[in-house]
């Protein structure tokens, strides 16, 4: 198991849809590689975080000018 294969995995590893033997192998290597293990750790709280957080309403300004920006950037041509 090597860091390429842990960041291909790194999603289903957390949402437990690997079997017995990549499990094994991805945590052996999380062992011993901090760079992967901290990449697991964030990617499990960001999916915490965005699970747990609820819509937020933009007020109608906001909104309206996110629209503007939006519609003027796709107008330009080669941006």
């Amino acid at each position: 198991m090597n860091c390429d294969r842990v960041i291909l995995e790194v999603s289903n590893y957390i949402d437990g849809d690997v079997d017995v033997t990549m499990k094994r192998e991805i945590e052996s290597h999380l062992e011993r590689c901090r760079d992967c293990t901290m990449v697991v750790t964030q990617t499990k709280l960001t999916v915490e975080i965005f699970c747990d957080s609820q819509v937020v309403e933009l007020p109608q300004e906001v909104r309206s000018r996110l629209h503007a920006a939006l519609r003027q950037r796709i107008r330009k041509p080669g941006s």
